[in-house]
């Protein structure tokens, strides 16, 4: 079972040195798109990458195929490697890929995901929420930042609970293109952290007493309120 509480935008994972430099390469280059310092329509050159990775040439070579059969980068003769732009309609269809990945992987969650896991992810939100109310702005903003790392974690995770490979894989590409997409407009602020947390734990909680059907709902509700803020909607 996957560790949910990993932060798997961190760029300075240690596991680097352990893997192979060309699925480090794609994992840093991942991480940029993620966090979006590489955006939407942006040129880059395989030399950039490497300065920006801190991987090797060769690394970075052999990770660009994948990242273009994911559709992740584009190469633009003589003029190196784009970001894909991302419209409105791609948004539309990634949010319903999105939904329909989810919810067939709730029956399993529901089954398969262990009380410990659980109950670990209800702690950490309430804590979370604890904190973020009583702390201050500065430990608000901290909190948002947490709960920024976890969210779509979280949310993989209960893609990784069908134990289908090709489902996961799917699901996590479609997340990163959501969050080159939109990711300032869907990212987690000090201002809307409560509004998430409270919204995870109304899937969490009914996923602890394995109610599908309010867990169902809770993530119907968490979704469509994520499209339309991603849509330009409020927070």
């Amino acid at each position: 079972m996957s560790d949910f509480g990993a932060a798997p935008d961190d760029a300075g994972d240690p596991r680097r040195a352990e893997i192979p430099l060309r699925q480090a390469a794609y994992e840093g280059i991942e991480t940029l798109l993620k966090s979006g310092e590489l955006k939407p329509g942006q040129l880059v050159s395989q030399r950039e990458l490497v300065k920006l990775t801190g991987l090797t040439l060769g690394a970075v070579r052999e990770a660009i195929p994948r990242l273009e059969a994911e559709g992740l980068l584009q190469t633009v003769p003589q003029r190196g490697l784009m970001v894909p732009s991302l419209d409105i309609a791609f948004v539309r269809d990634a949010y319903q890929l999105r939904r329909v990945l989810e919810m067939s992987a709730l029956p399993d969650a529901v089954e398969r995901m262990s009380d410990e896991a659980i109950g670990e992810l209800i702690r950490w939100h309430r804590d979370l929420r604890a904190r973020a109310e009583k702390g201050g702005d500065r430990e608000a903003a901290r909190a948002a930042e947490e709960l920024q790392r976890r969210d779509w974690t979280m949310h993989e995770g209960f893609v990784a609970m069908t134990g289908n490979r090709l489902m996961v894989n799917i699901f996590r590409v479609t997340a990163i293109k959501i969050r080159m997409a939109v990711q300032s407009r869907i990212r987690v602020t000090s201002y809307n952290a409560l509004r998430v947390i409270d919204e995870h734990l109304a899937i969490l909680e009914p996923l602890a007493r394995r109610d599908a059907e309010a867990m169902a709902a809770g993530l119907a509700r968490h979704i469509d309120n994520s499209l339309a803020i991603a849509l330009g909607g409020s927070t």
